[in-house]
């Protein structure tokens, strides 16, 4: 399933190209925002104007991977009726929708992530750290991320059994991960009392933790502990996603095909 979802990514050349430019569009777009908001001040908020750089780089690329339509996907196929159809095959369904957004995982790490990582530091002044062990628990974050996001997803995709329609939900879910994952902003600039609703929530350790080791704010234990509190989402996520998925099997109204 990861293989043929790669390959079915990679027939689609301009993607390659689109994708990059993409990315690498927010993230200068991005730059010269809060460039001019630093204007003369040599730090806010505790991060330094290349250090604010450096997140919103990693940020948007870290982004490019871990996205996914998975909750898209599984509502079309309910919509449609094609998910009865997946149904009878032999494979989990919901195992092989996570595999197959792995497999767009993977492509758009090779493909936009790294490239666009390479080309914004050549653009814009991106702060790399010295650090192997920092790059390891990097990578590390990243993949619990891309298992957050991508189980996050599922759960609301499998709402659709239930609702037969959650795109308003959806929408919400999205806005709501773009805006509390930290993507356009670190999370300790929010508000003190948002901070405190985001800690309760699944949404920081997708990118603002991941972000934060990169940047070197996290470190040592502080980073091992952001990569726990991952696990523990990831562990939350799994069990509701199963608990879903076996009452969706015997909620199933099929409403085209």
């Amino acid at each position: 399933m990861i293989r043929i979802r790669f390959l079915t990514m990679l027939a689609y050349r301009l993607n390659f190209f689109s994708g990059i430019l993409t990315y690498v569009v927010y993230t200068g777009g991005y730059y010269f925002l809060w460039t001019a908001v630093y204007g003369e001040k040599e730090s806010l908020g505790g991060m330094t104007a290349v250090q604010m750089t450096t997140y919103l780089a990693v940020s948007w690329m870290t982004r490019s991977f871990y996205f996914n339509n998975l909750d898209r996907e599984i509502a079309d196929e309910i919509r449609s009726g094609s998910v009865a159809i997946q149904l009878l095959r032999p494979f989990n369904y919901l195992f092989g929708k996570l595999t197959s957004a792995l497999g767009e995982g993977l492509f758009r790490l090779l493909f936009w992530m790294l490239p666009g990582m390479l080309i914004a530091t050549l653009l814009f002044p991106v702060e790399l750290p010295g650090s192997p062990q920092t790059y390891g628990l990097w990578a590390l974050a990243g993949l619990m991320a891309f298992l957050v996001n991508a189980l996050l997803n599922a759960v609301f995709g499998l709402l659709t059994f239930f609702l037969h329609n959650a795109q308003g939900l959806r929408w919400a879910k999205s806005l709501a991960t773009d805006l509390l994952s930290g993507l356009f902003l670190p999370l300790h600039f929010y508000p003190g009392w948002l901070q405190v609703v985001v800690r309760w929530l699944p949404f920081q350790t997708i990118s603002y933790l991941p972000n934060m080791i990169f940047t070197g704010g996290l470190k040592g234990a502080g980073a091992w502990s952001a990569i726990g509190l991952q696990a523990a989402w990831i562990g939350a996520l799994a069990l509701l996603t199963w608990w879903l998925w076996r009452r969706a099997r015997r909620h199933l109204v099929v409403q085209g095909g």
